[in-house]
């Protein structure tokens, strides 16, 4: 199977996301190394595996409640 590969640039483009976005608050927060992106040759660049990022992105969230000491419920 052939995967597709693509650096923060062409991801942005397909994903609707500012760059500094994805570099700063999506990985390694939601996109993981070894899953969703790759550093070829233990290099300094980054290839975003686009099959991973397209099954995940699909994924419904699930929802966080947090109890409170009020009883109530946050909303997380």
């Amino acid at each position: 199977m052939l995967k597709i590969y693509l650096k923060t640039g062409g991801l942005s483009k397909l994903i609707k996301y500012d760059l500094r976005t994805i570099r700063k608050t999506l990985k390694d927060r939601v996109l993981f190394e070894g899953l969703q992106y790759i550093r070829p040759f233990g290099g300094r660049k980054i290839l975003y595996i686009w099959e991973a990022i397209q099954k995940d992105i699909a994924k419904p969230q699930t929802q966080v409640f947090i109890p409170m000491a009020n009883g109530g419920m946050a909303h997380g």
